[in-house]
């Protein structure tokens, strides 16, 4: 299965995540990782499973990177009807009002043009002292075995 992480970060952990995931999936699985900056909602097909991984700023927003893509997902108004994507996102539940909000919205904005989440969103809190690849790994891997008659079709 074409596996295509897209991330969205501030200080790089983001990007680590997307690194770690690229590792622990390549041996069974054709992988590309992509900063969101470089990545427009014409880039996003049905060829593979998009794996989206965002960090929370400010007030529970997505990271500044995230600008151009909501703002031509927002003006073009794409059709994702046939784009099939998991998201992760990573906070710290110490901003309890404001916890992986970056990913939740990235998530809504996506299904608002269409496209279908796989499996439930994976959520890292910063503050447990656990590493995020550590949460990210098993979580896109049971959502991988969740899903044999997508990854016959990809």
């Amino acid at each position: 299965m074409k596996i295509n992480i897209v991330y969205a970060t501030i200080l790089g952990t983001s990007q680590m995540v997307a690194e770690d995931l690229e590792d622990a999936l390549s041996d069974d699985h054709e992988v590309d990782v992509r900063d969101i900056l470089h990545v427009g909602p014409g880039d996003l097909g049905e060829d593979a499973l998009y794996v989206f991984i965002s960090s929370t700023t400010g007030h529970g927003d997505m990271p500044d990177s995230t600008i151009d893509f909501v703002k031509d997902v927002t003006d073009t108004k794409p059709d994702l009807s046939s784009l099939n994507f998991a998201i992760f996102g990573l906070g710290d539940q110490g901003y309890a009002d404001t916890f992986n909000m970056g990913s939740e919205k990235l998530a809504e904005l996506l299904k608002g043009a269409g496209a279908t989440q796989i499996g439930e969103r994976g959520l890292f809190d910063a503050s447990t002292g656990d590493m995020p690849e550590d949460i990210a790994i098993p979580w896109l891997e049971d959502i991988l075995s969740d899903m044999p008659a997508l990854a016959e079709a990809v």
